[in-house]
Formats: C-alpha cells, sequence, structure tokens
C-alpha cells in the first residue's frame, strides 16, 4: 500500500488511528500494541499477502536471538544471526545477479528463476541486525515480542525507512503519553504529512516525465545530446530529491499523528558543500548504519590514512550494493567511495596550502556536480545506457536546438549554428519545460527551509539539528530563518492547500523511488 494512493489516505489511515486510540482509551496500552502491530502486518501484506511469512519468520527468529545474545553475551550467536539475515537478504536480492554474472564469466548457461523482491526486506533486515548488535553491547534488550514486532513493522517507516534503532522506539512504545489522542500532535502530524505528500506527487512526479523518457531511450541505445542529456540528468535529480524527501516527510507525519517521533532522515543534502556533508543529510539512517555497523567494525579513521580510504570505499561499495543488485550501483558506491575519500585528502592538505581553500559557492557547485554525475549510474537500468547520458553531458554526442527555438533566436541562432550547433524538428516545448522545471527547483532546494526547520520549535523528529544552530548551509534569507509553523489559521490554510493539491493527484499513484531497494 502506497502512501500517495486513495485507499490509504481515505480507509486504512483513518481506521487505523480511529481503532488505536479507541483501543488504548478502553483496554489500555498493550491492545493498542498489538492493533498497530495488526495494522502493520496488513498494509505491508497489502502488496503480496505471501511475504508476510518472511517478515514474521525473520520477527520471531530475531528476537528470540536477540534475548539469548543479551542474556549469554555469546559472539558466536551474533555472528550466526548476522549472517543467517545477511543469507536471507542475498538470497533474494542477490542470488539472480549472482548467478548471471558467474554464468557470464564461467561461459555457462546457468539460470535459476527470476526471485521477487520481498517489499522492505533491506530496511527491516538492516534494522534487526543493529538490534542483535545492540543486545550483545547490551545497549538495549527486549521484554515483550509484541514490542518488537511493533518495532519492526511500525508502517510508518517500514518501507523505506528510517532505519530505527531499538533504543529509539522502545522507550517511546512504553510511553503512556503515546496513546492519548492529541491534537498538538495531530496537528503537527498531519501538517508534515501534506508537505511530504505535496513534494511527491507533484513536484517529484511533476519533473520525473523529463527525466524517464531520456533515460529509457539512453538504455535502448540512443544518445542524447548536451542539453537533452543534462535536463534529464538534473530533472532525476530532483526527482529522487524530492521523492525520498517526500517519502521521510510523510513518514515522520504518519508516526506523529500516533504520538511517535521518529528519526530524523533528509535535511536538505543539496545545501551540502562536501560530499561528506551530502552524507550527514541524505538517508541519515542509512549513514548511521553503515558507519556504526561496517565503517568503524573494520577500523575507521584509526589504522592510518590510506586504510581509512580502503575502509571508506568498502563502505560505500556494501552501501552501493544495499541500494540494488546491479553494476551501476556498484560504480555508484564506488564514485561516492572515491568521492569521500578525494574529500579527506583535500581536507588534510588543504590546511598545508590555505590559498587553495575553495569558497562556498565553488565547493556547492562541484559537490552538486560530482553527485549528478553519479546520480547518472543510479538511474539508469544498463551500464551503457549510463554511458550515453555522460557522453552527451559532456558533449561527445554534439549540441543541438529545436529549429523552433533557433528560429526565434534570431541572429544568435544563426551565430550558434555556426558554431555547431544542429537544429532539429520537435521537442521544443518538452525541453523548454525541462530546463524551467529545473531551473525553479534550484533555488527552491538552496533557499526554503525544510520540514526540521519549518516545525524546530514543536520536535518534529528524534533530531536536535536546525538551522539556528548554524549547521545549515544557505538556509536563505533572513525571513526564512524565522519561517516557522504555528497552530494557527494562517498555517492550517497554507497547509490545508498543499494537502488538497496533493490529494487531487492521487489517481495519479506512482510507486516511491526507495520502495526497489
Amino acid at each position: 500500500m502506497l502512501f500517495n494512493s486513495a485507499e490509504f489516505v481515505f480507509a486504512f489511515l483513518p481506521i487505523a488511528l480511529f481503532v488505536f486510540f479507541r483501543i488504548a482509551g478502553r483496554f489500555g496500552n498493550e491492545v493498542a500494541i498489538l492493533w498497530l502491530v495488526i495494522a502493520s502486518l496488513f498494509f505491508y501484506g497489502w502488496w503480496d499477502p505471501s511475504y508476510l511469512l518472511i517478515i514474521l519468520m525473520s520477527m520471531l527468529c530475531n528476537y528470540f536471538l536477540g534475548k539469548h545474545i543479551y542474556q549469554q553475551q555469546s559472539k558466536l550467536l551474533l555472528i550466526i544471526g548476522i549472517l543467517g539475515n545477511l543469507a536471507v537478504l542475498g538470497y533474494f536480492k542477490y542470488a539472480n545477479f549472482l548467478v548471471v554474472n558467474v554464468a557470464l564469466l564461467s561461459g555457462s548457461d546457468w539460470s535459476i528463476e527470476k526471485i521477487v523482491l520481498p517489499l522492505a526486506i533491506s530496511f527491516f533486515t538492516f534494522q534487526q541486525i543493529a538490534y542483535l548488535v545492540d543486545s550483545y553491547k547490551k545497549i538495549t534488550e527486549e521484554y515483550r515480542f509484541v514490542h518488537y514486532a511493533l518495532f519492526v513493522t511500525f508502517f510508518p517507516q517500514l518501507i523505506a525507512g528510517p532505519i530505527v534503532h531499538h533504543k529509539e522506539m522502545l522507550p517511546q512504545f512504553q510511553s503512556s503519553s503515546a496513546f492519548r489522542i492529541s491534537s498538538h500532535h495531530l496537528a503537527i502530524g498531519i501538517g508534515i504529512f501534506a508537505i511530504g505528500l505535496f513534494k511527491k506527487t507533484v513536484i517529484a512526479d511533476g519533473i520525473a516525465v523529463y527525466a524517464n523518457p531520456v533515460f529509457n531511450g539512453a538504455d535502448a541505445g540512443s544518445s542524447p545530446d548536451f542539453l537533452v542529456a543534462w535536463s534529464a540528468a538534473l530533472a532525476y535529480t530532483f526527482q529522487i530529491y524530492f521523492d525520498f524527501s517526500g517519502y521521510s516527510d510523510m513518514a515522520l507525519g504518519l508516526a506523529r499523528m500516533f504520538g511517535i517521533v521518529l528519526p530524523l532522515n533528509f535535511y536538505s543534502p543539496y545545501k551540502a558543500c562536501s560530499i561528506s556533508e551530502f552524507w550527514r543529510r541524505w538517508h541519515m539512517t542509512l549513514s548511521r548504519f553503515l558507519r556504526d555497523y561496517i565503517y568503524i567494525p573494520l577500523g575507521g579513521n584509526q589504522k592510518g590514512s590510506r586504510n581509512r580510504y580502503l575502509f571508506l570505499m568498502i563502505t560505500m561499495l556494501l552501501g552501493g550494493l544495499w541500494h540494488g543488485a546491479g553494476w551501476n550501483f556498484v560504480i555508484w558506491g564506488a564514485l561516492h567511495g572515491s568521492y569521500l575519500a578525494i574529500n579527506h585528502i583535500w581536507r588534510q592538505y588543504s590546511l598545508q596550502f590555505t590559498y587553495l581553500k575553495l569558497n562556498k559557492m565553488v565547493s556547492w557547485l562541484l559537490t552538486m556536480l560530482v553527485v549528478v554525475i553519479a546520480w547518472v549510474f543510479f538511474r539508469a537500468n544498463t551500464f551503457d545506457g549510463a554511458v550515453n547520458i555522460l557522453q552527451g553531458m559532456a558533449g561527445i554526442n554534439g549540441v543541438s536546438l529545436p529549429i523552433a527555438i533557433l528560429a526565434r533566436l534570431g541572429e544568435v541562432g544563426e551565430i550558434l549554428q555556426s558554431w555547431g550547433v544542429v537544429g532539429y524538428h520537435g521537442g521544443a516545448t518538452q525541453l523548454v519545460k525541462a530546463w524551467i522545471g529545473c531551473l525553479l527547483l534550484i533555488p527552491v532546494v538552496i533557499f526554503l527551509p525544510n520540514v526540521q526547520d519549518l516545525f524546530s520549535n514543536h520536535n518534529p523528529s528524534l533530531s536536535n539539528i536546525d538551522a539556528k544552530t548554524g549547521v545549515a548551509f544557505w538556509p536563505g534569507p533572513g525571513v526564512f530563518r524565522k519561517l516557522t509553523w504555528q497552530p494557527t489559521l494562517r498555517w492550517a490554510s497554507y497547509l490545508s492547500i498543499l494537502l488538497v493539491i496533493g490529494v487531487m493527484t492521487l489517481g495519479q499513484i506512482s510507486d516511491f523511488l526507495y520502495f526497489q531497494f
């Protein structure tokens, strides 16, 4: 079931909320938690009921394993638990990829039937691995299976994160305040949900139409020219931004309606002036998991600079593979691993050569350039398709403009043609709309405040980061810094307009991009 579907907005969510608070008031918190687990499993099973058995077995095994690990402090059980979770994830997500590549390398005709990837398996697998590790470290302990089941299946964060820690959620499930209906929580939750829905259905889906045809054509063998390739790459850059930002906001809002506060997972990453800052803002809970459970256990920055760069590369390669079983995702991870290594080297040596330090504007431009290049591999379905797009962006496929545009440019058009710009028939409207859309969205992602900043006075997430602390780069003019949500009629009107516009688009249902991971 999708957050941006009529059955969710008009049926599932109202029923889940009403019954939850009704049960909590009459029968107590434990029964209310049980109801929320049942509702979350129904939400998950809406996609394919047959996969309910997988998530149920996964929860049962990890719950009992976690209890024994906590009690016995057994490293062997921890290793067995981690390997078991990875084996299940590996089978469903990587078996086809592995067999195809082994057959290709060996020249054999090995093949297996295509395995359908269970929804959200990457997220609930990583979440439970973190629980096992935290149990071993005695950071957390679970006493009741129904609480653990809610920790894993809580529907706002089940499908595409955030990846939560047990220690973050258990105290909230045990708090009586979370089970009392609150107009304050509902107002904040609905407001954040409205912003997220608008981002997804209006902005992300609206800009996607300028990226998908070009990338699909490149995968099929076409060679887009300079302007078309860049318009597609930028359109996808904004599509995935608002798609994932929209989902993250909707997850925060939905959880808040039930009185639950989730960790922040997205904080204006396109404001970043370095690739390190980008990863502190993009998919923040995944970055935290990769840092705490892969990078630091490998040795982190404690074993010398060379090993540090190696560990960064390994971590990001695994992060790329986590996103999908394909060489394009491996390349995407390798690029970001290289970016991070170069960034650390630059920071190390630029202290000695202060005159080489880049100013923030140039740093931002360089960061965005490498991020866009990496997104090309992330979006393309084939390696050749990514290469076709990148060749176009580099100008190798030439520069062309619709004849209608060249004609309107008059003498300028003639000069451009003398410089080698080729004219072609049709496509003028599409190209102009694509570039206008992308150019309009640049100031939006740079200057406008995000949900964390808008609701900073009302604890929108478990994070205390906000623009006032000076962490955010380019928070925008002073008026935006003062733009914070208040329970007023004016704010209710603004957010109601966004919610109505978002609801009007529910007939054009599209999956969230991170659902496939």
